[in-house]
């Protein structure tokens, strides 16, 4: 279990940018709602918010403060689809549900406008983003998956950029070419989140932070136990992610804590943050250990990756990662890191997200594979659904078959590091 002790937000970009708001109480008593979450991020909040709008009663319980995990420190990229490629999906549910499935992921990146335009959240939200080749190989699958992204996924937003194009738009040698998605975008995550926390309190759902909850007791009235209170529902939503832990083991082994690195240079100003990045877009690569990065309003370049299984932190993480980005813009040699943080997002074996019940009145959602920016908000329209009585398209997750993480608890972290070094190698090939 990654143990979260009571503190405030990671020392990130995003914490030292986020719009104040004033920690919620403690719960110190015991209370009754018709839905308790667990897990104040993106996928508790998008829950508490649809469930309240609809008239329910909400509680969410968070352990640290909202926005303290995946939700508040990632790289703000928000990509239409999942982290399983499509033609996975096909095989673990079918072409008709993994084309259910595909369109549900674009009505996520329409939610988090939506949001955005009615709750007036200001977090930076910005069209458009590049995934990008390194190598001849991967240029090839780019140009494979626009065809099918227009044929079988009625997907048609995707251009196919050469390199002679590409290099128009970003000031880097590194790339053979890359499709740009004009719909998929970019935004600030921690001052998003909290904007979906005030949300979600101004709809009368009532959160509570550094309250983690340590015990749960299941029955026709599901109890959420905390340090000082308890939380009696008649329905119960687990959003804890990375952070589930000890408090559900059948969850814990079904999916493994991934840490990703991000930095934040100085300001570069306008012009020459435009110059790297023409016009503002996110931007990932295609290897299996990624770099991914983007312009910040403030015209910062933040620049992510060093996704690693080990648990540990990578040493002199802002230099490591000062040479990771010197690698793709070799330009910003003069240019200072301020900022250098790491978190944890949590991953599938195959992959593809895990929802589903514990139990009649126990749901959960896990496994966004760091496709989470928009998979959580989905997740979180989906379990209210569920709640609500239209399960269907919650349901439809269930279908997809879910292994635990092999070797337990002391081994797979081991057995993950050694395939990570057999994709690195492959990514060098």
């Amino acid at each position: 279990m990654l143990a979260i002790a009571r503190q405030d937000h990671a020392p990130s970009y995003y914490a030292a940018t986020a719009h104040p708001r004033p920690p919620s109480p403690e719960l110190s008593e015991t209370c009754q709602a018709d839905v308790c979450v667990v897990g104040g991020g993106l996928a508790g909040l998008s829950a508490a918010l649809e469930l309240a709008e609809r008239g329910y009663s909400v509680v969410v319980l968070e352990a640290a403060r909202v926005g303290f995990g995946a939700s508040g420190r990632n790289g703000g990229q928000v990509i239409a689809g999942y982290a399983c490629e499509t033609d996975s999906l096909c095989r673990l549910v079918g072409e008709e549900a993994a084309r259910a499935m595909w369109q549900m992921s674009v009505e996520a990146v329409e939610l988090i406008d939506s949001r955005v335009r009615r709750y007036g959240i200001a977090c930076d939200w910005t069209r458009g983003f590049a995934s990008v080749a390194v190598k001849p190989r991967q240029m090839e699958a780019l140009r494979a998956w626009v065809d099918s992204a227009a044929a079988e996924f009625d997907y048609p937003h995707l251009e196919v950029w050469e390199q002679p194009l590409l290099a128009e738009r970003l000031a880097s040698g590194r790339y053979v070419g890359g499709v740009y998605d004009r719909f998929s975008g970019h935004l600030h995550p921690l001052n998003y989140t909290l904007g979906l926390a005030r949300a979600a309190e101004a709809a009368g759902v009532r959160i509570h932070e550094n309250t983690p909850v340590v015990r749960i007791e299941h029955g026709t009235m599901p109890v959420a136990h905390t340090e000082r209170g308890a939380v009696r529902c008649s329905h119960l939503v687990l959003a804890c992610n990375a952070y589930i832990g000890a408090l559900v083991p059948e969850l814990d082994r079904r999916i493994m804590p991934a840490g990703t690195y991000v930095i934040a240079t100085e300001p570069l100003g306008e012009a020459r943050a435009r110059a790297l990045i023409a016009n503002n877009m996110a931007v990932c690569d295609t290897n299996f250990v990624l770099d991914y990065y983007r312009l910040s309003a403030d015209h910062r370049l933040l620049f992510g990756g060093k996704v690693s299984y080990s648990g540990r932190e990578p040493a002199n993480l802002a230099d490591a990662m000062r040479q990771d980005m010197l690698r793709v813009f070799p330009q910003l040699e003069d240019v200072r890191v301020e900022y250098a943080w790491g978190g944890y997002c949590d991953i599938t074996v195959n992959r593809a997200p895990d929802f589903g019940r514990l139990s009649a009145n126990v749901y959960y959602v896990q496994g966004f594979s760091g496709h989470g920016v928009n998979v959580s908000n989905i997740a979180g329209r989906l379990v209210a659904e569920a709640i609500a009585g239209s399960a269907e398209r919650f349901d439809l997750f269930g279908r997809i078959r879910h292994r635990n993480f092999p070797g337990g608890r002391l081994f797979r972290t081991p057995a993950l590091v050694a395939g990570m070094a057999y994709y690195r190698l492959r990514d060098y090939l």
